[in-house]
């Protein structure tokens, strides 16, 4: 690819600040992000969260909100984001680090079956974490658009064999103290188990 040329984006309708991003359009940041940290003789490493994790990793749905992520070098890669998103007409924050004051301690990693770049690394913590990351937030979505983590955890309870609820609640309970699970994560997860939902 010549220099200062990124990939366009597929038109898609994903440059305003509430659009999803689909499969497509986030390889086509990411590879385009690799390509600029290449241009500059840097190498970064992101470690993904949340839906581009169930976009990217496991197919599990068609698009998410952002690209949750813990990254370094973190400045030279939110500049880079910032051309990116300007180029492709992404929203500003597609690409953001909000999920570090979500995540409880170190989670285990691995590279799972996410896409490599030259000059990109990209690695996820393993479902386990994930799913407890999912169960203590909780999200039921609602009428206006509100995000919803129920059909994440009903593919990652499923993608992990677990068969009761009070599995479930035990995995939340290795990465989070029981005193910060809320009963909104309890119910959640007894409620989806006793509907049959899981």
């Amino acid at each position: 690819m010549p220099q200062n040329a990124f990939m366009a984006a597929p038109e898609t309708g994903n440059g305003s600040s509430g659009s999803a991003l689909d499969r497509e359009t986030i390889l086509i940041a990411l590879e385009n992000l690799a390509d600029a940290l290449r241009q500059r003789n840097v190498t970064g490493e992101l470690c993904l969260f949340g839906g581009s994790v169930m976009v990217l990793a496991f197919n599990a749905r068609p698009s998410t909100k952002d690209v949750d992520a813990i990254f370094e070098p973190a400045q030279v890669i939110r500049e880079l984001a910032r051309e990116i998103a300007d180029r492709q007409g992404l929203p500003e924050n597609w690409l953001n680090d909000a999920v570090k004051g979500f995540v409880p301690g170190q989670p285990e990693v691995t590279a799972g079956n996410l896409p490599q770049f030259p000059n990109l690394r990209l690695t996820m913590p393993v479902p386990e974490y994930l799913l407890a990351m999912k169960c203590m937030a909780a999200r039921i979505g609602g009428t206006t658009g509100e995000a919803s983590d129920v059909s994440d955890i009903v593919f990652l309870v499923r993608r992990l064999g677990m068969a009761t609820a009070d599995e479930v609640l035990d995995l939340v309970a290795r990465y989070y103290p029981e005193g910060r699970i809320s009963v909104k994560t309890q119910y959640l997860v007894e409620g989806l188990f006793e509907e049959g939902k899981i």
